[in-house]
């Protein structure tokens, strides 16, 4: 397990994820949020109407949620959220340089 840093345009939070997830985290969201939501039966409870059409309503423990049980054996969880921290340049330390990705 690795840990990477997701958010969803709010505080950025920590999940320990499989190594295969960690190290192509920018394909597992993306895989996430332009298919499996628009495209999956599975993925109806987050498809709302917006207007006249459809859009996805999800954040980051969402995309955890995804991976824990439609993807991996080994499960993802949360190890932090970082209060006050909405961007990369403030971090704490420790946290510099992990995968990171906002939905």
């Amino acid at each position: 397990m690795k840990y990477v840093l997701l958010s969803a345009d709010g505080e950025i939070s920590v999940f320990a994820v499989p190594d295969e997830i960690a190290n192509n985290l920018e394909k597992y969201c993306l895989e996430f949020c332009h298919e499996w939501l628009h495209k999956s039966p599975d993925a109806a409870k987050y498809r709302v109407k917006i207007g006249g059409g459809f859009g996805v309503c999800y954040n980051e423990k969402d995309f955890i949620d995804y991976l824990n049980q439609y993807v991996c054996e080994e499960q993802s969880t949360l190890i932090a959220t970082l209060a006050g921290v909405y961007d990369e340049d403030s971090l704490p330390e420790e946290y510099i340089g992990l995968p990171y990705f906002n939905f």
